[in-house]
């Protein structure tokens, strides 16, 4: 034992020599625990504890540190090193790991937190090795002491969390070996210092933000510099250098032509900064390189450089999205060595690439976003040793290869987005060692399986085990894809078929894919049950069956899916319950079942789902309460039940959901008081609540206080009963970024104080509500909303000031906001970046002459019923929706003629001051689908160009003065739907082509015109006519016989309220989607003997106006089968002949006027039974007889029959006849016949023969059934005989 303790001592005392003699005597901690005494310098022990006190050691990781007798010793404490010789502190090392001891860190990563660096560090003087990684220092500046410490060989301040600019005293450290000032957020301006520091072997200032300035030329004197790991930054010509990584560094300017001197540099890395390399002549003389990265590199659209193929020891090239054109140089085929290429986004051309088998070593090639319609060359089979090939985003055309067969290498191809056609995949089974492919959104076909898809039936192949990643979505494959998909059922992870044309019964051989993580069938054409296919699928993730047509009710499908966490069942047709199997899926975290036929009561299905995350419900017909079990729930973050027929929540529904974020329940039938239902939140979710959206129920009450929902982003209340005024309690929720109170029955003041601490609000929606705005007049919001309504609230009279302080707001809306104010200079410019302003329905006063601003979008801009006057300027050539209606606007309309190209696709100039010709450059705008330019004092014809508008669907020129005949370029407005040319000058014949070119016409109105001839027997095409009106014309002839063609006025059917418009604005010059628009049609006209306008009810209004022309004629009895007419006038013609007997089958009709004819002959009595006949008026006619008895006829003004001089009959005066018959019927009284016992024998037998028949039934069960049995087998003899005659005399007929 005594030998072995010598041997021991002198072991540690030869240790401790070498350490003298290698490390200046530093002593580490493991002689210390041998009993080594070393003692530290008092004044260096307080600088340590000085330092300590500056740190929050969170996980008392200093423990060691301390004043306490057995802690004197600094150089014993963790970190800290000492001169065996001096007992000076020589290293100081606080990393992210104190050597042999990992140290923890807090949630950010830090190890310890300090305000600063202690300047009583400035203390240890003989400090040789610093190293303070990973503390954060709370963003503070980089000590300037730090440069006194001049015997530093070692600094290291790494992710310090340090700000500001480097002490330029760093110059003094000429000892300096090793600096790192990695990953902080420094910004140096000046580092002229750098090269003092002549001993510099490593530097690293990765992420160090030198914004923007260029590279400096000054450092070739750093000669010792082995390692510089700036990933961002490099400062100089350092021909030792062998490694150079300056990767995202917002560097800008050129690469310095000293970098030509780096003779020995192997691996240089200047990808993704904003560098312009005007002349690379200097890159040949890198020789030795093997890693050339210039990825993002800017070559403002020039040519690779035909000298990088001269750097044949290159095993690495990347020139990603560098903005290079034309062709790959042939010199690259020198590059024999080359083993990664990436040229991936340029816009690079495919000519002369047969250079490309050259390249043998190659591994890793990536031409995407190049190649822009070509075909996939075929002598890219021959790169045999590639394993990586990505030819994605290259609008490729044609077919792939079959030469790819010869990659037997390849494990990752990726052809996603191009145009490529499948005509087999033949060539597949070669590439042995694929494991991901990519051929999702081309053009890809499969043909038709031979036989249905079974798995007995399915074509059997050598199954890969290596193919993992298959992405076929977006293309046109059919349902044979899967005999293809059945050769790797053991080893697919990932299946993508979304988007294409699958159909039919999903195979049953899917479910036996245990590999399967991930399925994702949605948007396709799939049927039938979703039971049938799942088998044993056991580690299913991830399962996308949504959008497509899976009909029947919810079977238990999960079999051994215990891994599901995600299933998205949501738009197909699934009926019946929520199942109870589902709560067995405990991995769930995200369910959808959405947009289905999902019915009744929500049934107890929850189980124990205590990881579901994410339940969507929405858009089925579930009815009843929210039961108690959703409370089961306790993870749950979202919870959508929107879109059903939910009555309201149990006292328990939401108690225990403490995590609940979200909550939609709009669009249901939720009643009662919205202060009763809030009380049903759970009380836990206060702080994490933060979207509650109640929209479109029938709640009732007033606002209650929410501020306890302190998380609270989103509230919508919209569309509710709520009533009383808004709590100004609402302004303390500083969390809230969007606010709709819309369409209830608020009212009272609105003031600042609602607003108070709502810094967040992006969104705030108070329209249709009768609240008054009510702010100080240099009110500054602390909001900056993006989107306001305020539409019918009391905002004026005078224009809200506090508007000028919204600089970013995208949607404004303070229409019928009672302003009556001049419209303010600052108005347009500060709402630039609007796509919707609508300040319509107010008294809003001054011109357009302030509008020069360029809008940033295409505006949706609403002026209707203001004051507005002068021209329309040029600037809104570019809206996209002009509605300037019910103003004083004048001038010409030449900012339509403005650009060649406009995206206007609204223009509604009605009742304005506008006269002149129209412009003759409708060509410009043939967006455009809604034109209304009626009731102005335009003049002359109505341009050629005006049939360029093939999108339009309403044309309004009412009320002008425009002359000629209607233009023959209007054929081609084939989508027209609303035709109104009323109220003008216009002359000719009604042409033909108006009933062969514009089918799809509702409304045809050319009243009040000149228009002569006869009406064309064409116009009976127009079977979607509801409103066709050729009143105040010339037209003579006779009216046509056809009309019964008129299918939308003799078809009976559900009739929509309004007539409504909905299209796409898309931009189609910068390929961007502006959004759906829909607008309502009105129309103007007679009605009853007056003017009306019909808007909210228009679509009901099936009507036919001839009246004031010259039609001869009889009343064609065809127009009797126009059964859903509502209005029908033929007054003011010649129409002779007889009102048509079947005039009864218009029992729609509510207006019927046949005056000032020649129509002789009786009434019909089937006039007497149309009961909703409101009007009529037969009078100046020939009409003779008695007018038909009935509850419609007599309460009619006599008037409405006058001067029909052989009409007798109430209203008018008594017929003949009947004064006969009243003569008869008093003589007739006189009988005798008729006396008191007559009357009273006749109420004995009426009541014997009542109780005989009727007591019977009603005491007799046994009789009372037999009885109604009879009557109900006698209803349906005589529906079935009725029925089969009518048939007979159909089938005779035809």
């Amino acid at each position: 034992m005594k030998g072995d303790g010598r041997c021991l001592k002198l072991f540690l005392a030869l240790s401790i020599l070498f350490l003298q003699n290698v490390k200046g005597g530093e002593v580490s901690h493991n002689l210390r625990d041998a009993k080594v005494t070393v003692r530290c310098i008092e004044r260096e022990r307080q600088a340590l504890l000085a330092f300590k006190r500056g740190l929050v050691d969170e996980f008392n990781q200093l423990s060691s540190w301390g004043s306490e007798a057995q802690k004197q010793d600094c150089c014993r404490w963790e970190g800290v090193y000492c001169s065996n010789q001096t007992g000076h502190v020589i290293q100081l090392d606080l990393g992210y790991s104190f050597p042999g001891k990992i140290i923890q860190l807090d949630i950010l990563g830090y190890s310890f937190q300090g305000k600063m660096i202690s300047p009583k560090l400035i203390e240890l003087q003989h400090l040789q090795y610093l190293h303070l990684t990973s503390i954060d220092f709370n963003e503070s500046q980089i000590p300037d002491f730090i440069g006194s410490l001049t015997n530093l060989r070692n600094l290291s301040l790494s992710s310090c969390n340090l700000v500001g600019q480097i002490p330029s005293s760093f110059g003094n450290l000429t000892q300096l070996q090793h600096l790192d000032l990695s990953y902080n957020q420094l910004q140096p301006k000046n580092l002229n210092w750098l090269p003092a520091l002549s001993s510099l072997t490593y530097l690293d200032l990765a992420l160090v933000d030198f914004n923007g300035s260029q590279i400096p030329d000054f450092i070739g004197s750093l000669t010792n510099l082995r390692n510089l790991s700036l990933s961002s930054y490099f400062i100089g010509s350092l021909t030792n250098l062998r490694y150079l990584s300056l990767s995202s560094r917002n560097l800008v300017g050129q690469i310095p032509s000293s970098f030509g001197n780096l003779t020995q540099l192997q691996h240089l890395d200047l990808s993704y900064n904003q560098l312009q390399p005007k002349n690379l002549n200097w890159l040949p003389a890198l020789s030795s390189l093997t890693y050339l990265d210039l990825a993002l590199v800017d070559f403002n659209g020039s040519q690779i450089p035909d000298f990088i193929g001269s750097l044949t020891n290159l095993r690495y090239l990347s020139l990603s999205s560098c903005n290079l054109v034309g062709q790959i140089p042939s010199s690259f085929g020198n590059l024999t060595q080359l083993q990664n290429l990436d040229l991936r986004n340029n816009q690079l051309q495919p000519e002369n690439l047969n250079w490309l088998p050259t390249l043998s070593s190659l591994t890793d090639l990536d031409l995407s976003g190049n190649f822009n319609g070509s075909q996939i060359p075929d002598f890219i089979g021959s790169l045999t040793n590639l394993r990586y090939l990505i030819l994605s985003s290259c609008n490729l055309v044609g077919p792939i290869p079959s030469l790819f067969g010869n990659l037997t290498q390849l494990q990752h191809l990726d052809l996603n987005n191009n145009q490529l056609q499948l005509k087999n995949l033949n060539w597949l089974p070669a590439l042995s060692s694929l494991t991901f492919l990519d051929l999702s959104e081309n053009n890809l076909s499969l043909p038709p399986p031979p036989t249905p898809i079974l798995s007995t039936t399915l074509y059997k192949t050598n199954s890969s085990t290596s193919l993992a990643y298959v992405y076929l979505s977006d293309n046109h494959l059919t349902s044979s894809i899967f005999l293809w998909l059945s050769n790797y059922s053991t080893s697919l992870v990932h299946l993508y078929l979304s988007n294409n044309n699958l159909s039919g019964f999903i195979p049953d051989f899917i479910g036996n894919m245990s590999s399967l993580v991930n399925l994702d069938l949605s948007n396709n054409y799939l049927t039938g049950f979703i039971a049938d296919f799942t088998g044993n699928m056991s580690s299913l993730e991830n399962l996308d069956l949504s959008n497509n047509y899976l009909t029947g009710f919810i079977s238990d499908f999960t079999g051994n899916m215990t891994s599901l966490a995600n299933l998205d069942l949501s738009n197909n047709n699934l009926t019946g319950f929520i199942p109870d199997f589902i709560g067995d899926m405990r991995s769930l975290v995200d369910l959808d079942l959405s947009n289905n036929y999902l019915t009744d009561f929500i049934a107890d299905f929850t189980g124990n789902m205590s990881s579901l995350v994410h339940l969507d419900l929405s858009y089925n017909n579930l009815t009843g309460f929210i039961p108690d079990f959703i409370g089961n729930m306790s993870s749950l973050v979202d919870l959508d039940l929107s879109d059903n027929q939910i009555e309201g929540a149990n006292p328990n529904s939401f108690a225990r959901l403490c995590n609940l974020q979200e909550l939609w329940l709009q669009r249901n039938h939720l009643s009662g008081q919205l202060s009763k239902f809030v009380q049903l939140l759970p009380r836990c979710a206060q702080n994490s609540l933060e979207y509650l959206l109640l929209s479109e129920n029938v709640l009732a009450g007033s606002l209650n206080n929410l501020t306890s929902f302190s998380s609270l982003k989103l509230l919508y209340l919209n569309a509710n009963q709520l009533s009383g005024k808004i709590p100004e309690s609402i302004g303390q929720m500083s969390q809230l970024e969007g606010i709709d109170f819309s369409m209830n029955s608020l009212k009272g003041v609105v003031s600042e104080t609602h607003f108070s601490k709502l810094s967040k609000l992006k969104s705030l929606d108070l329209s249709s509500n009768s609240l008054v705005l009510n702010f100080h007049s240099d009110w500054v919001p602390p909001f900056q909303l993006s989107y306001i309504n305020l539409a019918s609230c009391k905002v004026g009279p005078l224009f809200p000031k506090w508007l000028q302080t919204q600089n970013d707001s995208s949607q404004l809306d303070i229409s019928n906001a009672g302003i009556s104010d001049i419209l303010p200079s600052w108005f347009w410019s500060n709402f630039r970046n609007a796509d919707l302003i609508n300040l319509s329905q107010n008294l809003i006063r001054g011109k357009f002459t302030n509008l020069t601003v360029e809008f940033t979008y295409n505006l949706e801009l609403h002026l209707s019923s203001n004051q507005i006057e002068g021209p329309i300027p040029s600037t809104l050539s570019q809206a996209s929706y002009l509605d300037l209606s019910n103003n004083k606007i004048s001038g010409p309309l030449s900012f339509l003629c403005e650009s060649a190209y406009m995206n206007l696709s609204f223009l509604n100039l009605s009742s304005n001051n506008f006269y002149g010709d129209l412009p003759d450059c409708w060509s410009h705008l043939t967006d455009l689908v809604m034109l209304d330019l009626s009731n102005n004092a335009f003049s002359g014809k109505i341009p050629m160009t005006i049939g360029s508008l093939w999108r339009i669907e309403t044309l309004k020129l009412r009320s002008n003065i425009f002359v000629g005949e209607l233009p023959s370029s209007l054929k081609n407005c084939t989508r027209l739907q609303v035709l109104d040319l009323g109220d003008n000058e216009l002359s000719g014949s009604i042409p033909k082509w108006i009933g062969v070119s514009l089918k799809n016409l509702v409304i045809l109105m050319l009243s009040f015109n000149h228009f002569n001839g006869s009406m064309p027997s064409q116009l009976c095409h127009l079977t979607r006519i509801q409103i066709l009106d050729f009143s105040v014309n010339n037209i003579s002839g006779s009216i046509p016989k056809c009309l019964n063609n008129l299918t939308n006025m003799a078809q009976k059917g559900n009739s929509s309220l309004t007539s409504t418009h909905i299209y796409t604005r898309d931009n189609y010059r910068y390929n961007y989607f502006l959004g759906d628009i829909n607008y309502e049609d009105e129309a103007s006209f007679i009605w009853k003997g007056r003017m009306q306008t019909y808007k909210s009810t228009l679509g009901l209004v099936k009507r036919i106006d001839l009246s004031t022309n010259s039609l001869t004629g009889e009343i064609p009895s065809e127009i009797t089968h126009l059964v859903e007419l509502v209005s029908l006038n033929l007054s003011r013609n010649r129409l002779t002949g007889q009102i048509t007997p079947e005039i009864g089958n218009l029992q729609s009709l509510d207006s019927l006027d046949l005056s000032r004819n020649q129509i002789d002959g009786r009434i019909p009595t089937s006039l007497a039974q149309i009961d909703r006949l409101s009007f009529l008026d037969l009078s100046y006619n020939n009409l003779s007889g008695k007018i038909p008895i009935g509850t419609q006829l007599q309460s009619f003004d006599p008037l409405d029959y006058a001067e029909n001089p052989q009409l007798c009959g109430p209203p008018l005066k008594m017929c003949a006849d009947q004064n006969e018959q009243t003569d008869l019927s008093n003589e007739e009284d006189k009988d005798e016949f008729i006396t008191l016992g007559f009357y009273i024998s006749m109420g004995i037998g009426f009541a014997a023969g009542f109780w005989g028949v009727c007591g019977t039934l009603i005491f007799n069960r046994p009789w009372r059934y037999a009885y109604f049995k009879l009557l109900n087998d006698l209803n349906d003899w005589l529906y079935v005989r009725i029925a089969l005659i009518k048939r007979q005399l159909k089938l005779a007929h035809a």
